[in-house]
């Protein structure tokens, strides 16, 4: 599946480095209500194109993953700063 990396150059294998991440920085960086959501732009960082397959959850199952979720960050981060929006997408 990554047979591509064994052909790159140093050089080139550099700028993919940077290239995934800057992508994952991204993703750590985001905040508010794009934590919890579907990330395609992460995922285009592979170079396989597949067309994700994705199994959505019966919303009670779906609202129980995101309150499990979000608990842990009262005690990772304590004294986060409070996003309080709507989602507006």
């Amino acid at each position: 599946m990554d047979e591509d990396l064994g052909r790159m150059d140093r050089a080139t294998l550099i700028e993919e480095a940077k290239r995934l991440r800057a992508g994952i920085r991204a993703y750590r960086d985001s905040t508010g209500h794009d934590l919890c959501s579907h990330h395609p732009d992460l995922w285009a960082l592979l170079p396989e194109r597949t067309k994700p397959s994705i199994a959505v959850p019966p919303w009670p199952k779906f609202m129980r993953g995101c309150i499990r979720y979000r608990q842990p960050l009262e005690e990772q981060v304590p004294g986060a700063p409070v996003h309080d929006k709507e989602f507006d997408d």
